[in-house]
């Protein structure tokens, strides 16, 4: 077994304001994530629902909304994924069915789901009006730190 080679690359020095930059960026992510979880509350579902729903409906085109794939996107544990989606078939937000082959159950929003996730990410949209410039230049900040203290070494 051949050793790893190892790096010369000099750790950069953590500044104050990196420390500042980062924290208000986990923050400004935490504020959001809280008013999501708020605004699926008040759409009429629970927060677990509403990133099943979202994964479900933001699937990329080429991937099956499959159990596995849906656990995977939401990084749970495949039983964990199963009863979400027992719980949101139960309210009547999503339906199972067979793929064509029969291997796989494929999970996919009803009228219902679709029309309530369509209410809580109409919400979430507005709320990224302002949101979103705040998280934007919490990054920028946090950022322009690394790359300001990378050309004072150089």
């Amino acid at each position: 077994m051949a050793a790893e080679p190892k790096t010369t690359r000099k750790r950069q020095q953590v500044r104050d304001s990196d420390y500042r930059a980062l924290s208000d960026f986990r923050q400004n992510i935490h504020d959001y994530l809280d008013f999501s979880d708020h605004a699926a509350k008040a759409a009429g579902i629970e927060p677990r629902q509403y990133q099943l729903m979202l994964a479900i409906r933001g699937l990329p085109v080429e991937m099956e909304p499959t159990v596995g794939t849906l656990a995977a996107r939401l990084r749970v544990r495949h039983h964990s994924a199963v009863e979400l989606i027992d719980r949101a078939e139960r309210n009547g937000f999503v339906a199972r069915e067979r793929s064509g082959s029969g291997r796989y159950v494929l999970v996919q929003l009803t009228s219902k789901g679709a029309q309530t996730l369509e209410r809580a990410v109409a919400a979430r949209l507005e709320e990224l009006q302002s949101a979103g410039p705040v998280l934007v230049n919490a990054l920028r900040r946090l950022l322009h730190s690394k790359k300001a203290s990378r050309r004072s070494k150089t």
